[in-house]
């Protein structure tokens, strides 16, 4: 029997809810690229299209969004439970605590569309609540006209976010929607596979996505552009960096070998907003000396900047801090897992490898 420690490369499933192709630098959801999608559709439709394999017609669409309006507005019983958390419970704990607390007895298996949409709107609504408690300002209840990324940030600043800030992040939260068999996704496959319940599988991929492995922060790549503050600082940082032997925060990625296409998305997004934000504009142009210089000390490495490194720029033009980064790209995720749940609802079969004993035997 293999063995083979992580289960890199081995395939558990066959799925039609993304193709993640690395060595071509390819996202692609549905039969649609992520990057098409991250530039012209809401994250709402997004979330349609991974739960029933095609965008909403107008008049799906319409009625998709009054309910998923609907759905960001929390039961009494949960909003008690954020706010009488203690303080030692942070962003992603209360994330988890509260979805569990979500899903009452009627959540059973298989999982409904109208369960995940509920879930998925509620998320954003969970985060800035607590996020709002614990900097010890009142919560904002979800304005119901905004679309759900316009919501959220609403939810958090208090203010109609700019047209710019909503493009930004509802992009981010797109590209951040669904990336394969993932260690979050297949954690909840997996516990859909025993055939629980929809809220128990979200429940364990946010306690997956938790992990600092799997779910860290950009924050590494926001020191980096405030280390280099400003356009003219660029090229000096970055080659002292390279010469000391520090890795550049943003630049490579394990599973893609070629340009991150979630990235270069992203870039086209900030490409497009130039001048409407600062931190847009200082990541443009640092990516570029970055990858020029990376080219001239590492030939042949392909590095190239990946998701992480214009999620910091956004996530920095945003002013959102450290605490949000994992609960937001988690929020986002929801859509994705519930996508994954749906697959593995529809063809189920329990998922129970072996493991190898290699400890010792009873003596005679």
């Amino acid at each position: 029997m293999a063995i083979v420690n992580g289960l890199a490369d081995v395939v558990a499933a066959e799925t039609n809810v993304s193709l993640v192709d690395g060595k071509n630098g390819v996202l692609v959801y549905r039969g649609h690229f992520a990057a098409d999608l991250a530039r012209h559709e809401r994250y709402e439709d997004v979330a349609y299209l991974l739960w029933y394999g095609q965008l909403p017609s107008e008049e799906e669409r319409v009625a998709f969004y009054e309910e998923w309006a609907q759905a960001a507005t929390l039961p009494s019983h949960v909003e008690n439970l954020i706010d009488q958390l203690p303080e030692s419970y942070g962003m992603m704990e209360t994330l988890r605590t509260a979805v569990s607390a979500m899903g009452e007895e009627t959540y059973s298996w298989p999982a409904s569309k109208s369960q995940a949409l509920r879930l998925t709107s509620a998320a954003t609504t969970i985060v800035a609540r607590r996020y709002r408690r614990l900097q010890g300002l009142d919560p904002i209840a979800p304005d119901l006209s905004l679309s759900h990324v316009a919501r959220f940030l609403h939810m958090l600043e208090g203010n109609v976010p700019s047209e710019a800030h909503v493009a930004a992040l509802n992009a981010y939260m797109i590209l951040t929607a669904e990336h394969g068999l993932n260690a979050s996704t297949f954690t909840g496959r997996v516990i859909a596979s025993t055939q629980s319940d929809l809220a128990s599988a979200l429940t364990g991929a946010i306690g997956a996505m938790k992990g600092p492995l799997h779910g860290g922060a950009p924050s590494g790549v926001i020191d980096l552009l405030e280390e280099i503050g400003s356009e003219e600082n660029a090229e000096t940082v970055l080659r002292g960096k390279i010469e000391a032997g520090e890795k550049l925060m943003g630049f490579g990625h394990r599973v893609y070998k070629t340009v991150d296409p979630r990235g270069q998305a992203l870039k086209q997004i900030t490409l497009e907003l130039k001048g409407r934000d600062p931190w847009f504009d200082l990541a443009n142009h640092v990516e570029k000396i970055a990858v020029d210089l990376l080219a001239e000390y590492k030939p042949g490495r392909q590095l190239y900047a990946n998701v992480e490194f214009y999620a910091a720029a956004i996530l920095k033009a945003l002013q959102f801090p450290s605490a949000l980064f994992t609960p937001t790209f988690s929020a986002a995720r929801m859509a994705g897992w519930s996508a994954h749940v749906f697959e593995q609802n529809e063809n189920n079969k329990i998922i129970r490898p072996a493991a190898e004993y290699i400890g010792p035997m009873p003596k005679e």
